[in-house]
């Protein structure tokens, strides 16, 4: 059992599963508080998605440890699952199983909220993932903007699935009111974090696995460009997500006093630079799991400022938090 719960990668599934909920939770109900919506029918719906999400990101772990089986010899044989403790073929069908039920949940869940989009997206992720883990993700840059699409589509699927909803009770009237802008503003905003840090961490990743996937002929950026090269594009791509977030925080977010702007600066831009220090002294593909997990937490750390702009929003428009208190 304990092989299993490795390969399917339970702790990211948890933290996927966490994400979907607090966006829904902490960033959307807050907007619809705002204007007036206080009605938490419909909860069955986020379980759903979530559900649907966290299935098939499970069978798409278990599918690229199924093709990774020569890399991953050669990169962690000591942490080699697939073909050691489980068999190819178990892990086969593992994968068809969760995958399976995930189309299935997506599938309920985009007939209930009678929406085409989130029928698309359950059933084009699967195939997706399938061919990231045969071809993409050994071609240069393609399948790291492939796997940071789908962490950035995991935030934003929450919004249309709430939307969908949304339409369904109140119907397309919805959508002229400031509603739906609110929504893919502050989602969207989350999922370009998302895009960006996994790029990073994907990025990172592939680094610290250069020897096998070099080894597989795979064409990842460090084979392609040199570890220096990917060193400088690292750089340049946390530099871009930081200054980002400061000019997001300046023309954007609209919430009074210095807040957000502290919370970036000591939450996320500090570690961002001991992250850059950490790659450029890192040599060894521990140094590299080092900087890699170190993204994680940066991931982690960025996704929980929702819960500062739930305290702001409910500060500023007079809102109750968590239904218990108003801020004042």
């Amino acid at each position: 059992m304990a092989s299993y719960l490795k390969l399917i990668r339970l702790p990211n599934l948890v933290f996927i599963a966490f994400i979907q909920y607090v966006m829904r939770q902490v960033v959307l109900m807050p907007v619809l508080q705002t204007y007036g919506f206080e009605n938490e029918s419909e909860m069955v719906s986020i379980f759903l998605l979530m559900g649907a999400t966290v299935f098939i990101a499970a069978g798409g772990y278990v599918l690229n440890d199924y093709f990774d089986v020569k890399i991953d010899a050669i990169n962690k044989p000591d942490k080699q699952i697939v073909s050691n403790t489980v068999s190819r073929n178990a892990a086969m069908r593992l994968y068809q199983i969760l995958t399976a039920i995930g189309i299935i949940c997506g599938l309920i869940l985009a007939f209930w909220g009678r929406s085409f989009t989130l029928g698309f997206i359950f059933v084009v992720v699967p195939g997706l993932l399938w061919f990231y883990s045969a071809s993409y993700k050994r071609q240069f840059i393609t399948g790291n903007l492939i796997v940071s699409f789908l962490a950035a589509l995991t935030i934003l699927v929450v919004g249309i699935t709430q939307l969908a909803f949304m339409q369904k009770e109140f119907g397309k009237l919805i959508f002229e009111t400031p509603i739906p802008a609110q929504f893919y503003s502050w989602i969207g905003g989350f999922a370009i974090f998302s895009f960006l840090t996994t790029w990073i961490r994907e990025i990172i990743k592939d680094v610290e696995d250069e020897k096998g996937d070099r080894e597989m002929e795979c064409r990842t950026m460090p084979i392609k460009w040199g570890v220096a090269k990917t060193k400088i594009f690292l750089y340049c791509l946390i530099s871009f997500t930081v200054i980002g977030l400061f000019l997001v925080n300046e023309f954007f977010i609209q919430f009074p006093g210095t807040l957000t702007t502290r919370y970036i600066l000591f939450g996320i831009a500090l570690p961002y630079a001991a992250l850059i220090y950490l790659i450029a002294k890192s040599k060894t593909a521990a140094n590299y799991h080092q900087a890699s997990t170190l993204s994680k937490v940066i991931m982690l750390i960025g996704v929980l400022y929702c819960f500062i702009f739930y305290y702001l929003q409910a500060k500023t428009f007079g809102i109750s938090l968590f239904n218990l208190f108003i801020v004042k």
